[in-house]
């Protein structure tokens, strides 16, 4: 089927519009003979997309549907005799029966061509008009019994319908003559035609008019109520055409300003369809609506009103109408002074906090204190945390758990990262594809002017040539301005100041000075053993199980399963990778359950083995005392607290100070401070002065390849290297942690909590801190630290008072000035 004949175009005259349609000159005898032929009883259905085919007239049709294809291949090889419907919705790709028109034409298919580029073209003409009743089949294309529409002869003697039909080619060759696009020759062949009803059929046929009207006109049987519908079609057209022309060439300035904003309306109206959208009028009404049901304060309402002029001003099809359309529907969507109700039942939020997270005290206090004010004073300013610990510790969900206790929407903003200040402040609307900052974004998003806002990470936020994004927080966590945020995008003032910020920060160092000032640092320790016990008992193997689709009874975790876990699989301050390795238990049961291998729901010690594998960690183990320059003091670290081994020892020399194990500028100074302290108060801990010429001194802080640094080892290294020059025992199961100066005071160090956690693990019963750190112990909960003994000190003579014993270690050393030479 694809070595067609050319289709002779000679024959054919384009009409009425610069489409590709044609018809032949129909002669009368050729339409009585179409009118009164006989029509089969069943027809194939060839749909048309986006045209209606009228009796007589001849149209060329693109074939591009399988189902078509096979229907025309078909027919050609038969009487080529099909029945040509209109869809009711063009879009459709497979209409059913249901989906197409009730009135179609018959059509005869007159030539096949195979077009270049692969499609198929199919000349066709019409014949009768037919109705469907119903359909025959549906596969491979539509079959359907019809009846034949009976076409009523006009009255051509009638005076008005001769009129009629005069109007109609007067207007058909006015539409020529106003169209530049069409040729000449299509008004000859209007003048050509006889036949009232083919020239109503042609016009109908080839009048620029969407396919509703045009299958309106096919379906009236009244010819003369045709002809009359035609006639306005004709006029609207001819209205048109006028008013565009007089538009492009500027000659009638002296048009009724009314009917031409009509004209225009019409014509952007049909261009919008076209494209698919709404028209710019329903547009715009939209929201006008949409605005009437805000609750806006003057200055929002004015600036709106100002800036929908504006729009109604543009172009459609102009770049700028999207943008103000965007810019339009941004300020309607932003929560103006939309808030929700705080819940102020004080036990409630309680309840919540302590069902999400165990611990945390001083974050739920804050929050409880925050709800009695707000309930006492109800124009109470947010407040803004900042929530700083090591990570996994929980501060992140702690904000979707103070929403909730507050019943507030919730919203968070990772910082992590973020180097462009237009990140918070948005770019002005100006620019190429601009975008309001992500403060208002997230607004936007929680649809509530006093969210629970967490800024996530605000301690990684970077800088570079586009700004800082750090700087522009400081409107932002300003309670003082941020009532008057401006966004470049907005281009307005909005008020932040019933938002609930809540940054997360794992370290206070890299946060900008004048930021940090601006919000209420409270700080998140890390979870003791017991915590991390009662957490996963809790909350982190039930969510695991749910997880991993298990029940209560196929798992079970004793406390001396998840310590075993907690010390040597995990080694951090929060239970992040707790959760993880437990999840790692529960597969492995899982697992199990599935190949149905024999197993017991209660995890022994050594069934965890087998399934993580070899401890990773080492548990810390306190070493003895027999031994003299060897003291266990505390240090802390990212992932927690930490004991740590001081080791000295003497070698003949001339009294150097060797110091080894990896250590920071800070730690090596407290060393040179403990040594230069031990020098200057020999005699009162009995050395001989003259010693220290004869002796180098070597000390190591292991591991090896573990960097260390800060000042809180200082008095542990003093009691190392006195116990050294002493050659005296060190108390037995004792930890200490400080700093000293050159006059032999201590002062408090950080990270008391942590280090108190690790010298219990380690089975330390007493501990030497500074007296200023008293209170980091009282924060502490008694049954962690009960068995405990805390001394302390302001001088570092108390500590090596309380540090050493009068009992020398085995095989001391005579250290005197004469000693070397021995």
């Amino acid at each position: 089927m694809n070595n067609f004949d050319p289709i002779d175009f000679s024959q054919m005259i384009p009409v009425i519009n610069e489409d590709t349609e044609f018809f032949p000159l129909l002669s009368q005898q050729d339409e009585d003979e179409m009118r009164n032929a006989d029509i089969p009883e069943v027809l194939s259905i060839l749909p048309l997309r986006n045209t209606v085919l009228f009796p007589g007239v001849v149209i060329p049709i693109t074939v591009g549907r399988d189902k078509s294809i096979k229907l025309i291949k078909e027919a050609y090889k038969g009487d080529r005799t099909i029945g040509v419907v209109a869809q009711k919705d063009m879009n459709v790709e497979d209409p059913t029966f249901e989906q197409l028109n009730k009135v179609g034409t018959v059509a005869n298919i007159i030539k096949i061509l195979q077009m270049p580029d692969g499609n198929t073209t199919v000349i066709i003409q019409g014949k009768q008009r037919f109705k469907l009743n119903e359909p025959v089949q549906s596969d491979p294309y539509i079959k359907a019994k019809v009846e034949r529409l009976p076409e009523a002869k006009p009255k051509v003697s009638s005076r008005e319908f001769k009129a009629l039909i005069s109007s109609i080619k007067e207007m058909a060759l006015q539409i020529i003559q106003l169209s530049p696009h069409l040729p000449s020759e299509a008004g000859i062949a209007i003048k050509n035609i006889e036949s009232p009803t083919f020239l109503i059929n042609f016009i109908s046929s080839n009048l620029s008019l969407d396919l509703t009207p045009k299958q309106m006109l096919l379906e009236m049987k009244d010819f003369e109520k045709r002809a009359r519908l035609l006639l306005e079609h004709l006029t609207t057209e001819i209205q048109m055409l006028e008013l565009k022309n007089q538009i492009q060439n500027k000659v009638r300035v002296d048009l009724d300003k009314q009917q031409r904003d009509y004209f225009l309306n019409q014509q952007l109206k049909t261009i919008q369809e076209e494209l698919g959208g709404n028209t710019p009028d329903l547009e715009l009404e939209e929201l006008k609506k949409r605005a009437k049901a805000k609750k806006w304060v003057k200055e929002v309402k004015t600036h709106f009103d100002k800036e929908l002029e504006k729009l109604a001003r543009i172009n459609p099809a102009a770049a700028d109408y999207s943008v103000q359309l965007n810019y339009l529907e941004l300020l309607l969507d932003l929560p103006w002074g939309e808030h929700t109700k705080d819940n102020f039942d004080l036990a409630r939020a309680m309840r919540v906090l302590d069902k999400d997270h165990y611990g945390l005290e001083k974050v739920k206090q804050r929050i409880i204190e925050y709800l009695a004010v707000l309930k006492l004073k109800n124009d109470m300013k947010a407040p803004i945390l900042c929530l700083v610990g090591p990570p996994g510790v929980g501060k992140t969900s702690l904000g979707k758990s103070i929403a909730k206790a507050l019943g507030r929407k919730y919203t968070r903003m990772a910082l992590g990262g973020i180097r462009d200040e237009a990140e918070i402040r948005g770019h002005r609307k100006t620019y190429i594809g601009a975008m309001p900052g992500r403060i208002i974004q997230s607004l936007k998003k929680a649809g509530t002017s006093n969210p629970v806002f967490v800024l996530d990470e605000i301690d990684k936020i970077g800088a570079d040539f586009k700004g800082d994004p750090s700087s522009a927080l400081l409107e932002v966590l300003d309670p003082e301005q941020n009532t008057h945020f401006y966004d470049h995008y907005v281009e307005m003032e909005y008020d932040l100041s019933k938002v609930m910020f809540i940054a997360t920060a794992n370290s206070l160092s890299t946060i900008q000075p004048a930021l940090l000032d601006r919000m209420e640092i409270i700080e998140v320790n890390g979870y003791t053993i017991e915590e991390k016990i009662e957490i996963a008992k809790k909350h982190l193997l039930p969510k695991q199980r749910e997880m991993h689709g298990l029940k209560n009874k196929d798992v079970v975790l004793n406390n001396k399963v998840i310590e075993k876990i907690i010390d040597e699989y995990t080694r951090e301050s929060g239970v992040r990778g707790l959760e993880k390795k437990i999840g790692s238990v529960i597969r492995g049961i899982a697992t199990k359950i599935v190949m149905e291998k024999p197993h017991s729901p209660k995890v022994t010690t050594q069934a965890l083995e087998e399934i993580l594998g070899a401890p990773i960690f080492d548990k810390d183990i306190y070493e003895n005392n027999e031994v003299a320059g060897v003291v266990t003091g505390l240090a802390w670290t990212s992932v927690g607290g930490d004991i740590l081994f001081i080791e000295s020892s003497l070698s003949p020399g001339k009294g150097k100070l060797n110091l080894t194990g990896n250590l920071g500028d800070v730690m090596k100074e407290s060393a040179a401070i403990a040594m230069a302290y031990l020098r200057s108060h020999a005699e009162d801990f009995g050395i001989d002065y003259c010693i220290f010429d004869e002796w180098d001194v070597n000390v190591h802080v292991p591991a090896g390849a573990t960097p260390k640094d800060g000042p809180s080892a200082g008095i542990t290294m003093l009691t190392a290297l006195t116990s050294l020059f002493t050659q005296r025992k060190v108390k037995e199961k004792l930890a200490m942690t400080g700093e000293i100066t050159l006059r032999g005071k201590v002062l408090p160090v950080g990270g008391i909590k942590e280090k108190i956690l690790a010298a219990k693990r380690a089975n330390i019963q007493e501990i030497i801190l500074c007296k200023s750190n008293q209170k980091d112990i009282l924060e502490i909960k008694e049954d962690y630290i009960k068995d405990m003994t805390f001394h302390y000190v302001t001088e570092m003579s108390e500590v090596v008072h309380l540090a050493l014993l009068e009992t020398k270690v085995k095989n001391a050393k005579n250290l005197t000035r004469t000693s070397l030479k021995q």
